[in-house]
């Protein structure tokens, strides 16, 4: 942003410069006298002519075809009204320099209509102009306007095939990552669901030999053995398959990599960091506590992870409540808070944190539920089977 607003005041400035030089030289051209000028008339009224043509010149690239209009018949308009001096600095270069900017930084039908203006200017000097109707004169004036259009319009041309260029080569590498990321998203497909039928597989093997070791294991161990070590070495060959395909599918965070997955042992931790954040936080935990499967585990704390997260960022909440109970078949998980309710529940559905949670407990066979009033705080409960 700073360079193109750098680039802008560049482009300003210059063209300040350019109508200040333009003028300074008309005005001087009119005063000295220059050999160019021709005719009679008044000095002063020829010189605010000048001045007013050569500033308008200032916007010849904000207004290009106002500022060509202005310049190209204000002479003219006066001249119509009592004779001005014929002027070559003061008034021919500023009408070729609109000419010249209209067609390079006209848009649409703009450039179009500054030469029709153009050459209605050059054609009142061939009519009216007594001092500018001879032959040469009059080659010279629309030799000069035509070169002055068509340096505009070529450069225009030029900026738009290179604009079109660039935005192509950007198309074509948008175009490029879209193509290699499909890539990689289906090659991973691939891999997830070839990783998936080993792990079936190995799983399906050590069920097996653990099956046929339990029936043999008072009367056969060297048997036993034989398929202890098979499960060994299934269990980590599956293992190694699923280390390979995490480490690949993984973001690149190295950042607690060593560390254990989380469960509902780390939740008052999780509770008292959220003391720490200015909630006035609380954990309850009901029935009778026991180990959970790991995924499951994982699952019931990463719920209550994010909906304290919710808590904090959309709920305006002064206390949240969590209760653990543990059910016969079940775990009920739930998170109410004092906050908004539904004002914070909108919100909070704007992210992807309720779906995320949503899906955790569908994963493992579970539901999650909200309930929420205006004013009256807002409750994330989950409930979760636990395989017997």
């Amino acid at each position: 942003m700073n360079v193109v607003r750098d680039g802008a005041a560049a482009r300003r400035l210059f063209d300040v410069g350019l109508a200040v030089l333009i003028g300074a030289v008309g005005v001087a051209e009119v005063w000295v006298p220059f050999p160019s000028v021709l005719g009679d008339g008044s000095k002063s009224l020829s010189t605010v002519v000048v001045v007013l043509v050569s500033t308008v010149l200032v916007f010849r690239r904000t207004w290009p075809l106002g500022t060509a209009v202005v310049a190209l018949s204000v002479w003219p308009l006066v001249f119509t009204i009592t004779p001005v001096l014929v002027l070559f600095w003061g008034q021919f270069v500023p009408m070729a320099v609109a000419v010249f900017s209209v067609a390079r930084h006209g848009r649409g039908r703009k450039p179009g209509y500054g030469a029709l203006a153009g050459a209605a200017a050059l054609l009142f000097m061939d009519l009216r102009v007594e001092v500018l109707q001879d032959i040469s004169e009059m080659v010279f004036h629309w030799m000069v306007f035509t070169i002055a259009w068509s340096f505009g319009w070529g450069l225009r041309a030029m900026e738009q095939r290179a604009k079109a260029s660039t935005q192509r080569a950007i198309d074509v590498e948008g175009a490029a990552a879209e193509r290699t990321l499909a890539a990689i998203v289906e090659e991973r497909t691939r891999i997830a669901r070839e990783l998936h039928d080993v792990v079936a597989h190995a799983v399906s093997v050590m069920v097996v030999q653990a099956g046929a070791a339990e029936q043999v294991v008072g009367e056969d161990p060297d048997y036993v053995r034989k398929a202890l070590a098979a499960i060994r070495s299934t269990g980590t060959g599956a293992l190694a398959e699923t280390r390979r395909a995490v480490a690949m599918l993984r973001e690149n965070d190295e950042s607690g990599e060593l560390a254990p997955q989380p469960g509902v042992a780390s939740l008052p931790a999780l509770v008292e960091n959220a003391r720490v954040g200015g909630l006035d936080a609380s954990l309850v935990v009901e029935g009778d506590e026991r180990p959970l499967p790991v995924g499951l585990d994982l699952a019931a704390y990463r719920i209550v992870q994010e909906s304290l997260t919710n808590v904090r960022r959309h709920a305006s909440a002064s206390s949240v409540d969590v209760l653990l109970r543990y059910g016969e078949h079940d775990v009920e998980i739930e998170v109410r808070d004092n906050g908004r309710g539904a004002d914070s529940a909108n919100s909070a559905s704007d992210g992807n944190g309720l779906i995320g949670m949503r899906e955790r407990a569908a994963l493992y066979g579970g539901r999650l539920e909200t309930a929420t009033a205006a004013g009256s705080g807002f409750t994330v409960r989950a409930i979760l089977p636990v395989a017997s």
